[in-house]
């Protein structure tokens, strides 16, 4: 009897001891079908039992990495990564319990973030705003590239840091493109088209979300001039909270009143759009991501903040610095996109987003005046929007040769006596117009007045002048929320709208 007692407890204890070793767990980025950073040192990293021994067998090398978990269980491990090519490979990382990674590419790895015009899928799904991007039907059929790997984070806020996404990798093909984001998949494809090398990406965006709900906690209570944000976040949720309230305490006199009839109920609970707060996407979405080896990212984003576009000239390379120092990848690539005209914007925030390629190191920006429309906020032509971006990156991060990767950026001016003369970078190959004259320049005087300027293509610069502005002082280009305006360079790249004055008052403007 005795012996039977110990035989039990010795079966209690192991199985405890065996129900305490926990399985080594893989985050979602690190799975099957994945795209590796060509040529890095690239993190493998996630789960398993306190101080369990971990080997790596990499397809690309024949000795294995062996590593040893921390006491709380996590682990991480840079292994270096050969050139990229077509070549497929398996990952098999076994410690307690064996997980082998198959299809394993290695090549070229871009974030792409931001809002609703990031998220905007090349496909459509109907009654929503959704709608598809141009030609979306042909798009989709044409997408089989194999070597071209996608990642969406499913969109989720969380007031905590997290350490971990939901999504999968998959190979582009007709099916998994259509509610992938659209300016995602034209950039890729662009790139693997020229680099002929695998491409992956992770697009991470939600809509209608600002910059500061993908900035982190420390970067915006560090900073006194965004401390207004997280006060209003603040009011904000306590107004929520009241409508809470209140909605509780009419329910239960209703329900009351209706002898708890629940199909009676006509109250509407309010609603919480988790995603408007501060921090939060940084915490779920982004975050969990920065372990992952990558080139640089894409970001499309803007129409939210608006509204403060002074303090957005602050925020946005807040938050780009911010990630970058999460990455610890230095000042990697970061490609944004300048917000399009519509009813709904002002040209304050692009020219915010003007002023940041000054303020963000090794940022390129892409121009989208000709592409937009006043009507819609999505505007569906998102392959000009993508090419524009593989540009940037070609030219820039890839040192494509002889490629103009931008459109005409206001440099400095000149004042002749009544006329003023305008230079540009990137009009090295000279500017054209789109049309019989070039349109949204306006001219002033001290007095601040802005009138319709006449303007002319001289060489690579442009001389705006008005019979009524004997004096000039300033000059504005496309200056208000819906502008057309039509001045190129000659590889058919547009102008980015400027101002060349700093007046905080709204100037007059007489037609």
């Amino acid at each position: 009897m005795i012996c039977i007692k110990k035989l039990l407890i010795i079966l209690i204890v192991l199985g405890a001891n065996l129900s305490a070793t926990a399985q080594v767990k893989l985050p979602a980025l690190v799975g099957d079908n994945m795209v590796l950073q060509q040529n890095a040192k690239v993190n493998l990293w996630g789960w398993a039992s306190p101080n369990e021994k971990i080997s790596i067998q990499l397809g690309w090398q024949t000795v294995p990495v062996t590593i040893t978990t921390n006491p709380d269980g996590t682990w991480k491990t840079a292994v270096d990564t050969p050139q990229g090519s077509e070549k497929a490979y398996n990952i098999t990382i076994e410690g307690a319990n064996k997980i082998i990674l198959h299809n394993v590419l290695i090549g070229e790895v871009w974030i792409c973030s931001g809002q609703s015009n990031m998220y905007f899928p090349v496909g459509k799904e109907e009654g929503t705003w959704k709608t598809g991007v141009k030609n979306y039907e042909e798009e989709i059929a044409n997408a089989t590239y194999p070597n071209i790997r996608i990642f969406t984070v499913l969109t989720k806020a969380s007031p905590k840091p997290l350490d971990d996404v939901t999504g999968s990798w998959a190979a582009c093909s007709p099916s998994s493109v259509k509610t992938f984001s659209a300016v995602a998949y034209f950039f890729g494809r662009n790139l693997y088209q020229n680099l002929k090398i695998p491409i992956g990406l992770i697009s991470s965006s939600w809509g209608g979300t600002k910059a500061e709900a993908w900035t982190s906690q420390n970067v915006l209570e560090g900073n006194p001039d965004f401390l207004s944000i997280l006060e209003t976040d603040a009011k904000n949720e306590k107004l929520y909270q009241e409508k809470l309230e209140n909605y509780y305490q009419d329910l239960k006199k209703e329900r009351i009143a209706n002898n708890n009839d629940l199909s009676k109920t006509e109250l509407k609970k309010p609603k919480k759009e988790d995603n408007k707060t501060s921090y939060v996407l940084y915490n779920a979405m982004l975050r969990p991501l920065i372990n992952y080896t990558m080139k640089g990212v894409i970001w499309y984003q803007g129409e939210s903040n608006a509204e403060q576009a002074f303090l957005y000239r602050s925020l946005f390379p807040a938050m780009v610095k911010n990630w970058r120092s999460d990455w610890n990848q230095g000042d990697f690539p970061f490609y944004y996109v300048q917000i399009t005209p519509h009813r709904s914007q002002n040209p304050d925030i692009r020219e915010a987003q003007l002023l940041s390629l000054k303020n963000i190191p090794n940022s390129g920006m892409v121009v989208t005046t000709d592409v937009g429309n006043a009507t819609n906020i999505h505007p569906i032509d998102k392959q000009t929007v993508g090419y524009r971006l593989a540009l940037l990156a070609r030219a820039k991060t890839y040192n494509e040769a002889n490629l103009t990767y931008s459109g005409p950026i206001y440099n400095h001016m000149k004042i002749k006596k009544e006329r003023v003369q305008l230079f540009f970078d990137y009009a090295n190959s000279g500017l054209v117009k789109n049309g019989e004259v070039l349109k949204e320049f306006e001219i002033a005087g001290k007095d601040q007045v802005f009138y319709p300027a006449d303007a002319k293509i001289d060489g690579k610069t442009v001389v705006v002048s008005s019979s009524k502005v004997k004096n000039p002082v300033a000059v504005r280009f496309a200056w208000k929320a819906i502008p057309e305006p039509n001045l190129f360079n000659k590889e058919n790249l547009p102008a980015s709208p400027f101002r060349t004055d700093d007046w905080v008052n709204q100037p007059l403007k007489i037609n």
